[in-house]
């Protein structure tokens, strides 16, 4: 992460795993970003204690509220985003916002489960983009390279090898239907946006972040190993 630098960062789903995890890493970078945006559906909940730690620590860190599923939320923080950023926009955004319903299999999956996931993963990633792609084309033509990348201007969707067509990786230990479906839409979601924001400066990728031992990550077996959710996660 110290290879590459970028004036400024949102990372949806902070306030604990993946994303609290790269808000941090950003955070101690020997170049970090003038400002870390840090959002979470309920910063002032349990979860965000360690966010209002570390924006204590660090004046560069900007804690919102933000619920990927509602229009007013998402449109309130890009309002606070723009008052900081000003004319400079946004470099990077990294949708990792995402919810997990437990073990489910086609034989049980349910209408419910769906739709919920895939207005949280799929449709909430698409709601963020959509929102702040004006800051993001700022940025874009502000910036002085010629060539895509995270330090011009980015989206960055956090996708899942569960959401591969082609790997359907942990399907013996793991069916959770509702969750690859969600993340294989945002796989197509992100190379759509990738044709039409590409042209216009616009860096658009999907990661696979690798296991990750989270309340979600619990939740999904990894090296053939059983994960062991209770319920659901959320991030």
């Amino acid at each position: 992460m110290d290879k590459f630098h970028v004036q400024s960062v949102l990372v949806t789903g902070s306030n604990q795993g993946i994303g609290l995890g790269l808000v941090s890493q950003f955070l101690m970078k020997p170049n970090p970003p003038e400002w870390v945006f840090a959002t979470s559906l309920d910063p002032e909940g349990p979860n965000g204690k360690k966010l209002k730690k570390l924006a204590l620590q660090h004046p560069n860190l900007v804690v919102l509220q933000l619920d990927i599923r509602d229009l007013k939320s998402i449109e309130a923080a890009v309002q606070r985003v723009e008052e900081h950023v000003k004319e400079n926009g946004l470099t990077l955004l990294i949708n990792n916002a995402a919810i997990l319903v437990k073990f489910t299999h086609l034989a049980n999956e349910t209408a419910k489960n769906m739709s919920n996931l895939y207005n949280t993963n799929t449709v909430g990633t698409l709601q963020v983009s959509q929102a702040f792609l004006p800051l993001l084309k700022v940025a874009a033509q502000r910036s002085l390279q010629e060539r895509l990348s995270c330090s011009k201007a980015s989206i960055i969707n956090l996708a899942s090898d569960f959401g591969s067509l082609e790997k359907m990786a942990g399907w013996g230990l793991s069916q959770v239907i509702s969750y690859r479906c969600s993340k294989a839409a945002v796989n197509m979601l992100t190379r759509c946006q990738s044709l039409e924001y590409g042209p216009l400066g616009i860096l658009c990728i999907s990661i696979h972040p690798g296991w990750v031992k989270t309340s979600m990550g619990t939740c999904l077996p990894a090296s053939g190993k059983e994960g062991g959710c209770p319920s659901h996660g959320r991030k």
